[in-house]
């Protein structure tokens, strides 16, 4: 009896054994989307604004980050903070619990970061494009510059920022296909093990293919209709 090349059934059911590790994965992409746009805001601002000492380290920061791959950021967070306790329970007599710190920890750490270093130049592109008509006209009628940034900046800058942001989001989402090599069990790292059981790994990866293009598929539809509407609801605001 000759083995069968390609295996439909085992492919269907790959997706159900599948799918209980995606609430995994868009948590890495949740939380690294929510403090890399916090992270990136902040540096952008101390970008635009030449905030002394704290510009030389956003840029020595985004230098970094955008010039190593993020597969060398995850295995560096993942050796390195085991390493840093170590030294720091060593040299202050502390007692910090190197067995407790979670793989998952250490994802969360290195993508946020990475997102934070590739939005920062997005939001400070934004922010910049914001015509400086509108701005000279919102301080001349007495707004301060915090007042100008809620009102007026920000607003023009989300709607400017909104694509380069779904473009970054995809990539994040993709990029989630490296946490397994840090131990977390995700989508893509239950995929290799139930591939390992069976010898099937064609068609894990066909099936893993398939939802990482459907969940940006959808991202990107999500993406759309919120340009959309905020793009509606500035045209309302202008008239």
């Amino acid at each position: 009896m000759t083995e069968q090349i390609f295996d439909v059934h085992f492919l269907l059911e790959t997706f159900p054994k599948i799918m209980p590790y995606y609430p995994i994965t868009m948590a890495i992409v949740g939380v690294a989307l929510v403090f890399g746009l916090l992270i990136g805001f902040f540096c952008a601002l101390i970008r635009i604004y030449h905030v002394r000492i704290l510009t030389t380290i956003v840029n020595i920061y985004i230098s970094i980050v955008r010039g190593t791959p993020l597969l060398i950021q995850l295995y560096l967070f993942y050796y390195g903070i085991p390493i840093s306790l170590r030294l720091l329970n060593a040299k202050f007599q502390t007692n910090f619990n190197i067995d407790g710190v979670s793989p998952l920890w250490c994802v969360l750490i290195s993508y946020s970061l990475n997102e934070g270093a590739y939005q920062t130049e997005t939001i400070r592109g934004a922010i910049e494009s914001v015509d400086q008509g509108e701005v000279e006209a919102a301080y001349s009628i007495g707004l301060t510059g915090a007042q100008t940034l809620r009102r007026i900046i920000i607003p023009e800058a989300v709607k400017i920022a909104i694509p380069n942001l779904g473009n970054n989001l995809l990539k994040l989402f993709k990029n989630t296909s490296l946490a397994f090599t840090v131990s977390v069990v995700d989508i893509m790292a239950e995929g290799k093990l139930i591939g390992s059981e069976g010898y099937r790994y064609f068609e894990v990866y066909i099936a893993l293919a398939v939802i990482y293009w459907v969940s940006c598929f959808v991202i990107s539809k999500v993406v759309d209709v919120i340009e959309l509407r905020v793009n509606v609801a500035g045209k309302r605001i202008a008239r």
